[in-house]
C-alpha cells in the first residue's frame, strides 16, 4: 500500500486557477469518509437518494469533515487524536493543502467552516494533559494559521456554528488521553461540559452535568436554527447503567436530558455516536453502532421510537426526516413512518455524515 508521505508527495499541489463549486462533482448533499473492502480509504459525496456523486482517495481514515459552502474543497481530519487534516479539492482529488496542528496539539477529528468559508475552525487539544483548544485558519490565504483559544475543558471533540453566526458551542468530553494510543486517563476524574465561546474565545455560558453523570462523555453536537443544542454523549462509568445519552440545551437556561424506557436505554450500550435533528426541526435522533439502535425524540426531550440496524452511526437532515449510513455500507431514511432502505455501496462507511 502508498504510504501516506508518498501519497501526499503525489497529490499535494495546490492551484491557482479558480477552485470549481459543487455542482462540477454532481452537486452532493452529504459528505462521508468510508473503507473499501480492500482496506482503502476514501471521501464520497452522496446525493439525497444516497447516490454517489464523486469518490476520492484519503491516504488514511477518516473520521469527520467539512465542505466548504461554495466550493468543491473539503477538509477530512484525522481520527482522534490526529496530526494531520487533508484540505482536498474534490473536482480533481489533490491535496491541495495539508494542516498540521501547531507543536503539542492534536487535531480532534471535527471541524467547520464559519465567516461563509472565510475561516476553519479547528477542534484540537493538548497532546499533553487533553486541555481543549480552538483553532482558526484563514482560507484565502492557503490555510494560514491566524489564531487559537481555549475550549474551557479537556478532550474537546465537535464544535458548531450557533445561528447568532458568531457563537461557537463546543463539546468538552472530559476525557484526557494518552498522547499515543488513545489510553483514557482520568475516568474517575473526569468533567465533561458545553461550553458557547464568543469570537474571540471568552466564555459565555457552560454547562456541567450533574456528578453522578460525571462520566457521560459529551461528544457530538447538533445545532436548531433557533439555537437549541442536542448533545449525544458516551458513558464511560460501568456498564449497563442505562443514564440518558442526549441532551437538550439553550443558553442561560438548565439542560434536559432525554430519556428512553430502560430497556431501550441498555440497548444502546452506553455509546451515542451521531446525533442529529430532522429536516422540520421538530425531532432530534441518536445513533449506536455499539448497540444498532437509533433514537427518536421530540425536542421537549419526549421518547418517540427506536430503529435497529446494525452498525449504524452516520446521520443527517433528509427531506424524508433523517439519513443514516451503517458500518456494512447500508444507507436508509428515516421518517414518521420508521426506516426505509435506500442505497447499499461497497464500503464501510465510518461514524459520520455532513451535510452540506
Amino acid at each position: 500500500m502508498t504510504s501516506r508521505r508518498g501519497f501526499l508527495a503525489s497529490l499535494l499541489a495546490a492551484s491557482a486557477a479558480p477552485r470549481l463549486g459543487w455542482a462540477a462533482v454532481g452537486s452532493p448533499t452529504y459528505l462521508a469518509a468510508a473503507q473499501l473492502p480492500g482496506g482503502a480509504y476514501v471521501l464520497c459525496g452522496l446525493d439525497q437518494a444516497g447516490g454517489e456523486t464523486f469518490q476520492v482517495a484519503l491516504p488514511a481514515r477518516g473520521h469527520a469533515g467539512a465542505g466548504h459552502p461554495s466550493r468543491a474543497e473539503a477538509v477530512v481530519f484525522a481520527r482522534r487524536p490526529g496530526y494531520f487534516a487533508l484540505v482536498i479539492d474534490v473536482a480533481t482529488g489533490r491535496v491541495i493543502h495539508e494542516l498540521v496542528p501547531p507543536e503539542g496539539h492534536q487535531f480532534n477529528g471535527h471541524g467547520i467552516y464559519i465567516d461563509g468559508g472565510a475561516t476553519l475552525v479547528t477542534v484540537e487539544q493538548m497532546a499533553e494533559g487533553s486541555a481543549g483548544r480552538i483553532g482558526l485558519w484563514d482560507v484565502a490565504s492557503g490555510y494560514t494559521r491566524i489564531d487559537g483559544f481555549a475550549s474551557h475543558g479537556i478532550g474537546p471533540h465537535d464544535a458548531r456554528l450557533m445561528p447568532d453566526g458568531r457563537t461557537l458551542v463546543v463539546a468538552n468530553g472530559g476525557i484526557e488521553t494518552d498522547a499515543q494510543d488513545r489510553t483514557k486517563l482520568n475516568l474517575a476524574t473526569m468533567r465533561p461540559n458545553l461550553a458557547y465561546l464568543g469570537p474571540g474565545g471568552d466564555l459565555l455560558d457552560m454547562v456541567e452535568l450533574d456528578a453522578d453523570l460525571r462520566q457521560n462523555s459529551i461528544r457530538h453536537l447538533a445545532v436548531r436554527s433557533d439555537g437549541l443544542v442536542g448533545f449525544a454523549m458516551q458513558w464511560e462509568g460501568e456498564p449497563d447503567m442505562g443514564w440518558p445519552l442526549l441532551g437538550l440545551h439553550r443558553m442561560g437556561q438548565p439542560p434536559l436530558l432525554a430519556e428512553a424506557p430502560l430497556a431501550d436505554e441498555l440497548a444502546m450500550r452506553g455509546y451515542a455516536g451521531s446525533a442529529a435533528f430532522s429536516v422540520d426541526e421538530s425531532e432530534i435522533a441518536i445513533t449506536s453502532p455499539r448497540g444498532g439502535r437509533l433514537h427518536r425524540f421530540a425536542t421537549d426531550g419526549r421518547f418517540i421510537a427506536a430503529e435497529t440496524r446494525a452498525d449504524i452511526c452516520g446521520i443527517a437532515p433528509h427531506p424524508e426526516g433523517f439519513i443514516a449510513s451503517d458500518g456494512l455500507g447500508g444507507m436508509i431514511t428515516i421518517g414518521p413512518d420508521g426506516a426505509r432502505p435506500m442505497a447499499r455501496h461497497d464500503c464501510a462507511w465510518d461514524n459520520h455524515i455532513v451535510a452540506l
